[in-house]
């Protein structure tokens, strides 16, 4: 395949080219009020053809060999089109040439097992829910999918990387009377079958969750200080913090682009945050991202100070600031974008009783159920949560809707936990899905955040 990609990058008369190929397999298995809605596999496959040719840069998907020439053809007049119209010229940034072939770490390989297996395993974990007390329904979506990539580029660089990403998720729906509340769980990972199963313990507390929710208050709307649990902590640093430190979107926004410097102090002294995605076995992690360069941890804020950015080389180039290895496309269909790998709070010191201890009177909150962010303003649901009294839980609660703004966030994190705990389960849904985007961290108690009721 390599061989076939060189000669078709060839043909291209361009000052930088590249030209990934990959192949996507997917096989998924849906069940709703215990019927299968979805059962079944697809494969696809596809190039995509990127052109820099006098500060244009262009692309071209196709499908077929046969279409190269065409595409070719395109992709150097599509950059020619851009180079005459746009008043700001496209430049690369330098990266080394890369040769290499890396095989997804798996330590159960979701291909060896088959459709009808996965389908026994999804009923299973239906049956065992649906047992439950006051569980009306239940959702659940398992999908595994393959990706076999292959890149080279005009400078040299020739890179094989298979990726595997396995997930089972679902919504527990309880009833009593006309009263609903649902529990979400979340199982996968980069690594393997063997991270959805045997995970009935865990699926059992979120069932027990979803049934103590229709006993649980309603939160008082106002101002708490609180300590958020590390999914919904996550969820801040992804959602407020973490699409902007991505270089093109701060690009785009010259307001943010100038609140954002590096090197401005935005949050409190125990603050820090960190993308890696080069951790292994974790949702996030890949070795090269789809421009061939080697991802690396970038620590996007050290005690409170802007001091990195995610970037592609194009972005890189533009802002002057080092590449980062964060170029990542939804499959054959789509070129780069600028993507987060596992991004999180680095944990400090104080267990969950400290943390409580110190909040004193507030809200301990848990697990995120969505959000959504205008500028530097978010507001992120959360799937329950508890009031706090004298260091202690004191009563559950639902209905929470949590809203701030980025900056006094930033500047109300008192105290960082010593758990850790990353999701399993991505789908960012920036310009393109990203099923491996991975988030999370420690508990962290704020001050002064603000509660609605839904």
């Amino acid at each position: 395949m390599i061989e076939k990609m060189k000669e078709i990058l060839g043909k291209v008369e361009a000052d930088y080219a590249d030209l990934r190929y990959e192949t996507k397999q997917v096989a998924r298995v849906t069940l709703s009020k215990k019927e299968v809605r979805n059962y079944g596999s697809t494969t696809g496959d596809g190039y995509v053809l990127r052109v820099l040719r006098r500060g244009g840069l262009a692309t071209v998907c196709f499908t077929k060999p046969e279409q190269a020439d065409q595409a070719v053809r395109r992709a150097v007049e599509n950059a020619d089109v851009l180079s005459a119209h746009q008043k700001e010229k496209k430049h690369i940034a330098p990266a080394e040439v890369v040769r290499a072939t890396v095989k997804a770490p798996l330590l159960e390989d979701p291909r060896q097992i088959s459709l009808q297996e996965k389908l026994a395993l999804v009923k299973h974990y239906s049956d065992l829910l649906f047992a439950q007390p006051d569980i009306a329904n239940v959702e659940l979506y398992y999908n595994d999918v393959y990706r076999d990539k292959y890149f080279v580029n005009t400078e040299g660089s020739e890179i094989n990387e298979e990726l595997v990403t396995t997930k089972l998720v679902g919504a527990i729906i309880s009833q009593v009377g006309e009263l609903t509340q649902t529990a979400r769980m979340a199982f996968g990972g980069s690594d393997g079958f063997q991270r959805v199963r045997n995970r009935e313990e865990e699926a059992l507390r979120q069932a027990k969750i979803a049934s103590d929710l229709l006993k649980a208050e309603p939160v008082k709307a106002g101002a708490y200080n609180m300590v958020l649990n590390p999914d919904i902590a996550g969820v801040f640093t992804h959602e407020a913090f973490g699409h902007f430190s991505e270089a093109d979107i701060i690009r785009d926004l010259p307001a943010m682009k100038e609140k954002m410097k590096l090197g401005t102090k935005l949050g409190t002294d125990i603050l820090n945050i960190t993308d890696n995605a080069t951790m292994p076995g974790q949702l996030g992690y890949y070795k090269y991202d789809d421009e061939g360069v080697a991802v690396r941890k970038v620590k996007l804020m050290t005690a409170g100070v802007l001091t990195g950015r995610l970037h592609d080389r194009f972005t890189a180039a533009e802002l002057g600031e080092p590449i980062t290895g964060h170029a990542i496309a939804e499959d054959y269909r789509y070129p780069p974008i600028v993507r987060m790998g596992n991004i999180f709070i680095e944990p400090g010191s104080a267990s969950l009783e400290e943390l409580l201890s110190a909040l004193g009177d507030g809200l301990y909150i848990c697990d995120a159920m969505g959000g959504q962010t205008s500028g530097e303003n978010f507001t992120f649901g959360a799937s329950y949560g508890y009031v706090v009294k004298n260091g202690k839980l004191a009563g559950m609660i639902r209905d929470i809707n949590i809203m701030g703004n980025l900056y006094h966030t930033l500047n109300s994190v008192k105290l960082v936990g010593s758990d850790f705990e990353l999701s399993e389960s991505g789908g960012c849904g920036k310009g393109q899905t990203n099923i491996r985007s991975c988030l999370g961290g420690p508990s962290v108690l704020f001050e002064n955040l603000t509660v609605g009721g839904r």
